[in-house]
């Protein structure tokens, strides 16, 4: 059991924000943190890393305390048993694959570990490949095995698969689900990505402004979007064209371009590049089955 009660202040490209998060995860629970864009998801993560301290407040992984600020009570990234993964991958360009992981190793004679895990991401042909040999898919599978190199008990996951095109993506989103299961992970993930939060999360915690607003399964938490009748999506506007008396604007919905009809009012507040909200009224949506 994860148990966090910590408040922190920060400052955010709209202004200072203070994080108070209360939760409770679950031992094996794989749990999303959803959100805007500075609403301190990243930060959760990094407190519970140890990378950043909270200001105040505790956070107790089982019978270890990690954190009390009352107490003075402090253990080192190194005194915790976490894995992370950024979306940037973070690797060290001058080593190889095999390297990578043998430097994240607690244990540096455990040699047999990392042959496991090159084994279980399907990297053994590029173990002495740099990180600028490699694909992006590719990076972030070393990245994912360089973290669990250590054992962790908890992975932490901030947008690992953002910055990858959709094939790749999915067929790393069950990459994830199998390294979960295999190795019986507490996971927390940071995701903006509604499909992804669906296949993965067994529990969504959606934090607004520093709190946790909503939580519970993925159906239960955007149930409301998905089957009320009303669909509302966030996306980027890429281009914008006239064609006849209306305009055809290009949104970035995910990793998706749709093509939305826009009135001359419309037009008049939208720029390329604005960030949209895509509403949909009347939703009929029919389900047909993709053959392999």
């Amino acid at each position: 059991m994860i148990r966090i009660d910590a408040r922190k202040q920060l400052l955010t490209a709209d202004g200072p924000l203070e994080l108070a998060i209360q939760a409770d995860i679950a031992e094996g629970e794989f749990v999303t943190l959803f959100g805007k864009s500075g609403a301190g998801k990243t930060t959760l993560l990094r407190m519970l890393a140890g990378l950043t301290d909270p200001d105040a407040g505790t956070l107790v992984v089982g019978d270890e305390t990690w954190f009390d600020a009352a107490r003075a009570i402090r253990r080192t990234p190194q005194q915790r048993k976490i894995g992370f993964v950024f979306q940037d991958y973070a690797l060290f360009p001058n080593m190889s694959v095999r390297g990578n992981l043998e430097f994240a190793l607690e244990n540096k004679r455990d040699r047999a570990h990392v042959d496991e895990l090159l084994t279980l991401m399907e990297l053994g042909a590029l173990a002495h490949r740099r990180p600028a040999e490699l694909s992006g898919g590719q990076r972030q599978r070393v990245a994912l095995a360089r973290a669990l190199a250590r054992r962790p008990r908890i992975l932490l996951l901030d947008e690992p698969l953002s910055a990858l095109d959709a094939e790749t993506r999915l067929r790393l989103q069950d990459e994830l689900l199998k390294l979960h299961r295999a190795f019986k992970l507490t996971t927390l993930l940071v995701s903006h990505d509604l499909g992804e939060v669906f296949k993965l999360s067994h529990r969504v915690l959606t934090i607004e402004h520093g709190r946790i607003v909503r939580q519970g399964k993925p159906l239960e938490v955007f149930g409301d979007l998905m089957v009320s009748g009303r669909v509302e999506f966030t996306g980027e506007v890429l281009a914008i064209e006239r064609n006849d008396v209306v305009y055809a604007v290009a949104v970035l919905i995910g990793n998706r371009i749709v093509n939305v009809i826009a009135t001359d009012e419309e037009i008049r507040v939208l720029r390329i590049g604005d960030k949209v909200v895509l509403l949909s009224k009347a939703f009929q949506p029919m389900l047909q089955r993709i053959q392999a």
